[in-house]
């Protein structure tokens, strides 16, 4: 039989607000497109122009059937200039949180997603000393403001994937290329997140408060290869393993120290996963084996992946796991679900408490320094008109909202015969 249940398992959707929201505001991001570094020439300030269709878009959450939305929220927009907040746009926000709680969506909101005001880049970042003081006055302002309508926060989402890609690779802003400050400001987010841990409980103690961490297998291109071996090994301890071990417990792992006066503890009350791949590794750094499915961005599709992951992190932190995103980018929506099936299929046949899965993503939007042409919607959109059109995929994912699962004329109706590009033929 195809079908199967997802027994204690919720669905949602996931967004972040710089790749939905649209407009003209001064964000690292913005500044970013202005440069001309968005490789299709794109800019967030068009995005989904969610800002202005929230109605629209909350009624097409409702038509999607499901029970949870992961959202970010813009700090530029609620402080524009340090210290002074703007109360239309919190009024906003706190209207859009409510129509998702009236419509009996539960909100699970994002405080930093890779984008943040421009006053705040011109003063150095997160290698500023004062970065972490404007953090928390931001988180503390927010979490007062919609305390009674949120209780689920994501302090920082993927550390390290920010890390990497501003100050290593140098492809993100500020386009650094620095292994020391790479590590610094991994340590940085880290340390926002140990702070805002307990500064959130103490605003709101019933609170569920997490990171949102890049997690990827990382697999040897030859295993019989000690050095390809012993690559795998290292790059998952500089890429994941290190910044879990920092922001679950407050303990260094090498090369990521605690922030002085840390103790450790327990510093997170759900382990939020992103996966969306697997890495195959001759020495520090990504890869792609030949011959494996992939997406339209050449990533392997591995959807055993998301299970094994989070079996390690649940064998070494135990407690409850959301997967705040999985998604694929499928332009032709030709395989998106399949993709659906395959990691969903893996959930239901664990034992982990995997409580919910957020899909990435609701609806096409700026895929940062990808700009437009990356489309992981379950909705489909038309930068141009701004029509959303719900595509076959996301038809599917509402079928499996509304039956707790996949029927087997679910599967056999969207599932069966679909197949995924291979970088070496068909699979």
């Amino acid at each position: 039989m195809a079908g199967f249940r997802l027994e204690g398992c919720e669905l949602g959707v996931a967004t972040a607000a710089t790749q939905v929201e649209g407009g003209d505001l001064d964000t690292n991001w913005h500044r970013w497109a202005a440069a001309g570094r968005i490789a299709d020439g794109s800019t967030p300030a068009r995005a989904a122009d969610h800002w202005n269709r929230v109605a629209e878009d909350t009624a097409l959450l409702t038509e999607l059937g499901v029970r949870h939305y992961r959202m970010g929220l813009e700090w530029a927009r609620i402080e524009p200039e340090p210290g002074r907040y703007d109360q239309a746009a919190i009024a906003h926000y706190g209207d859009e949180l409510t129509r998702l709680r009236d419509a009996g969506i539960r909100p699970l909101v994002t405080l930093h997603h890779f984008s943040e005001p421009g006053w705040f880049v011109d003063a150095g970042g997160w290698l500023d000393r004062g970065a972490l003081p404007a953090f928390l006055r931001y988180v503390r302002t927010v979490v007062a403001a919609f305390g009674d309508l949120v209780g689920d926060w994501i302090t920082v989402n993927e550390p390290s994937v920010y890390a990497v890609h501003a100050y290593l690779w140098g492809v993100w802003p500020p386009g650094e290329r620095s292994y020391r400050r790479t590590i610094a400001a991994l340590e940085a987010l880290c340390a926002a997140h140990l702070a805002a841990y307990p500064l959130i409980h103490a605003l709101q103690p019933d609170a569920v408060v997490g990171v949102a961490h890049h997690l990827r297998v990382f697999a040897p291109q030859n295993p019989r290869n000690p050095a390809h071996r012993a690559a795998a090994v290292l790059t998952r301890r500089l890429f994941q393993d290190a910044e879990l071990e920092l922001t679950s417990t407050g303990r260094s792992l090498f090369p990521v120290q605690a922030p002085r006066g840390v103790r450790p503890g327990r510093y997170t009350d759900v382990q939020a996963i992103n996966y969306y791949s697997r890495s195959t590794v001759t020495g520090i750094g990504n890869g792609v084996a030949s011959g494996v499915d992939v997406n339209d961005l050449g990533w392997e599709v591995y959807p055993a992946g998301l299970t094994e992951l989070a079996a390690s992190v649940h064998a070494r932190y135990p407690g409850p796991i959301w997967i705040t995103e999985n998604g694929t980018a499928d332009a032709a929506d030709a395989f998106r679900s399949r993709y659906l099936y395959e990691h969903l299929a893996a959930i239901a046949a664990s034992d982990l408490p995997i409580e919910r899965y957020y899909h990435w993503c609701f609806t096409d939007n700026f895929e940062w320094a990808e700009g437009e042409v990356a489309r992981f919607g379950l909705v489909h959109l038309d930068y141009d008109t701004q029509q959303r059109t719900v595509r076959e995929s996301g038809r599917f994912y509402a079928d499996i909202a509304a039956n707790g699962g996949v029927t087997d004329a679910a599967h056999d109706r969207w599932v069966a015969g679909r197949r995924y590009p291979t970088n070496g033929g068909r699979s």
